[in-house]
């Protein structure tokens, strides 16, 4: 059992953060920004809520974080009241949000610095996978940073792993967004031409999902894209913040991604189409529409 604060209780934070209190069975002190929110976090699980993120660093092992952007994770860790002004020599902080890897690498570096460990750790794997504790992990950091983290990560992961140095934990997560958004499109597109031509989707769906256009979007969106239902899981805002990310990162590595690029615009059609907070499988009702 270890000392463990976390940062953040959204829809992935939250599940997170019980998982390492129920099967983790460590000793947690939770912050969020709306406090009220840790206080309910609290009431279900037990643990302590605090202020600020430095109250919640103070004297822990490790220091979990999940929030939403480049800036946000500045402010928990760096800012006025941040984390990394309460934390140790040898504690470890663990930052589970999807942000660039330039500010992963540049926080490494101020936490080393102090003594802390570091490692940035995105998750993939949507609510369901945190709720049900079987998100995949992509680590980059020094290893005997990773080495301490890995067995704490258990708690709410299906799989975890060191993929190289500060930064190569959301270089991955880029990897998955990229190869998301163009997977996505495609069942959109695939959907919408069944749906022209009078076939019977979940049929169709039945037969093809066992060959080579298999996928995890096909198997777990296609009943609810047929159903026009798109009020529910990862939103669009998020995944157009994550793709401008992957962008930036490709004009700087000079990688050329087109797909990703026409992508990113279909997803700002659907915005305005009020579809901010929709799910990302909403491409298909941009299609629908026109």
């Amino acid at each position: 059992m270890a000392k463990v604060a976390f940062l953040g209780l959204g829809v992935m934070g939250y599940p997170m953060a019980g998982h390492l209190k129920a099967k983790g069975g460590h000793e947690l002190t939770v912050y969020n920004r709306t406090f009220a929110k840790a206080e309910a976090w609290v009431k279900q699980h037990g643990g302590r809520a605090a202020r600020t993120p430095k109250e919640a660093a103070e004297g822990q092992d490790f220091v979990f974080c999940c929030v939403g952007n480049d800036d946000d994770l500045r402010q928990v860790t760096i800012g006025p009241d941040g984390a990394l002004q309460a934390m140790g020599p040898g504690t470890v902080f663990i930052d589970n949000t999807t942000a660039s890897a330039d500010v992963a690498r540049e926080l490494q570096a101020k936490a080393k610095a102090l003594g802390i460990g570091f490692v940035d750790a995105p998750v993939s794997g949507g609510q369901a996978g945190a709720e049900n504790g079987v998100l995949t992990v992509m680590c980059g950091g020094e290893v005997s940073d990773y080495a301490k983290a890995e067995p704490v990560i258990a708690a709410y992961a299906r799989a975890c792993k060191r993929l190289g140095d500060p930064g190569a934990g959301q270089l991955a997560k880029m990897v998955n967004q990229i190869c998301i958004a163009g997977l996505v499109q495609g069942l959109a597109e695939g959907l919408h031409f069944a749906r022209k031509s009078g076939l019977d989707i979940e049929q169709l769906v039945e037969v093809i999902s066992k060959g080579a256009a298999g996928s995890w979007q096909m198997e777990n969106r296609h009943k609810t894209i047929n159903q026009d239902k798109f009020d529910f899981g990862f939103a669009v805002d998020w995944m157009r913040k994550d793709l401008g990310i992957c962008l930036a990162e490709s004009r700087r590595n000079g990688a050329h991604l087109p797909v990703t690029a026409l992508v990113d615009q279909f997803y700002g059609e659907v915005q305005t189409m009020g579809g901010g907070r929709w799910d990302t499988s909403s491409l298909f009702a941009r299609l629908e529409k026109k």
